[in-house]
């Protein structure tokens, strides 16, 4: 309707800084027909710790006539007259929210002054052909649901947006099926060549999910200093840019306690923020240090969790795969709090049968030591399902006890 004859651009990287990089777009010389957009433009995008966002653009204005995406005509600064304006429309900061797994939803706004938002939904992978690559290719899939208002233009600039994202190269095919009912336009953008060669994509599985109001409960023992079992329930009561909040409480067993965690989930991993609780019990459990903190600040295992977080961060790598490795060291923030050195290797995908049912499950298997503290010592095995979180967990204390985690349900 706005742009019945096919543009052709060309994109190129006009510099990088760090993390940061500028991208340089020009339709001139391209052998376009007449009735094509004419257009050139820059823009800017920094990757970070939970994705990529995008830092500034500049541009010729879109075609006449097309429809004004501001409230008024004069000095709008939105439009979607290039590939990478459908891109970031209603998307700037994040432009694709990472890690990428499997279930990953998230909000994101965009325009001139942040006033188009989305809510944009990654579908999983598929492959794809297009003339850059005719032989297919693995694509992530994103569908962005895109909304605009206040703008002359608002159906133009309202609409579901999918991009195929193929690692190691970007966006390949753009389709922007905008507002208006059945004859309402569909933008589409498709790579046509490109220098850059298409990578195998990491796995998607959401070993330690964050679902909003997902309920976990477990029961943990120890052959010597909780012989009856602790029966505890976590439940998922807030997930928001990467981060999720449970809250913790008993059920049955010898301890009271209550409290709740706080994770995020970025490129570094899953990582524990905090972990508050309150507790009361007769048990006599062993000490733990470290030993620099006086007997009031040390830590203590008071739940499943207590358990899996012990030690250091992450918890998991962002995309955990066989093989993986890292370290707890001194000194460290980690370090300060638990006084804990070691390392954990991601040991494989193994299957699993606990009360809550079979699973295929990704083992992770921790040495810890914690000087002067046997039972904060010793070798930790965890279990994660995806879709589902932890749901086994052993702790071979230095002590000469087990600790044993199951999910119930």
């Amino acid at each position: 309707m706005y742009a019945t004859v096919p543009t052709t651009e060309r994109v190129t990287v006009k510099s990088t800084s760090g993390s940061g990089f500028t991208l340089a777009w020009t339709t001139d010389k391209l052998d376009n027909l007449d009735g094509s957009v004419s257009s050139n433009g820059t823009i800017a995008f920094q990757e970070t710790n939970a994705g990529l966002v995008n830092t500034d653009w500049s541009s010729t204005p879109p075609p006449a006539g097309w429809p004004p995406l501001c409230g008024q005509i004069a000095n709008c600064a939105n439009a979607l007259s290039s590939t990478f304006y459908n891109v970031i429309w209603g998307s700037r900061h994040p432009v694709l929210q990472e890690p990428l797994l499997t279930g990953s939803s998230w909000p994101s706004t965009g325009g001139g002054s942040d006033d188009v938002s989305s809510v944009s939904t990654y579908l999983g992978t598929a492959l794809i052909t297009v003339p850059a690559f005719p032989q297919p290719v693995l694509a992530a899939r994103v569908r962005s649901t895109v909304t605009q208002a206040g703008a002359i233009g608002d159906p133009f600039g309202t609409g579901v947006r999918t991009i195929w994202w193929v690692y190691g190269v970007g966006p390949v095919k753009v389709e922007f099926q905008h507002a208006g009912g059945s004859h309402a336009p569909v933008t589409t953008s498709v790579l046509q060549s490109t220098s850059l060669q298409p990578a195998t994509p990491p796995g998607d599985a959401d070993y330690f999910p964050f679902i909003k109001n997902q309920v976990l409960r477990y029961r943990w023992t120890n052959t010597k200093h909780l012989r009856k079992p602790e029966i505890e329930q976590f439940t998922v009561d807030a997930v928001a840019n990467g981060t999720a909040r449970f809250k913790v409480k008993d059920l049955s067993g010898p301890i009271k306690v209550a409290g709740s965690y706080g994770f995020s989930k970025r490129l570094d991993g899953v990582t524990n923020l905090w972990g508050t609780t309150q507790s009361a019990t007769i048990l006599k459990f062993p000490p733990l240090g470290p030993k620099s903190a006086t007997p009031r600040e040390r830590v203590h295992l008071v739940t499943p969790f207590d358990l899996m977080t012990y030690g250091y961060n992450p918890i998991l790598t962002a995309y955990p795969a066989t093989g993986d490795s890292w370290s707890g060291d001194a000194p460290s923030h980690d370090f300060s709090i638990y006084g804990v050195t070691g390392a954990t290797h991601v040991v494989g995908v193994q299957t699993v049968k606990v009360p809550a049912g079979t699973f295929r499950a990704l083992v992770v298997r921790s040495a810890l030591t914690q000087r002067g503290f046997p039972y904060g010592s010793g070798t930790r095995t965890s279990w994660f399902a995806p879709g589902k979180g932890l749901v086994k967990l052993t702790f071979a204390h230095g002590d000469g006890s087990l600790s044993l985690v199951e999910l119930l349900r």
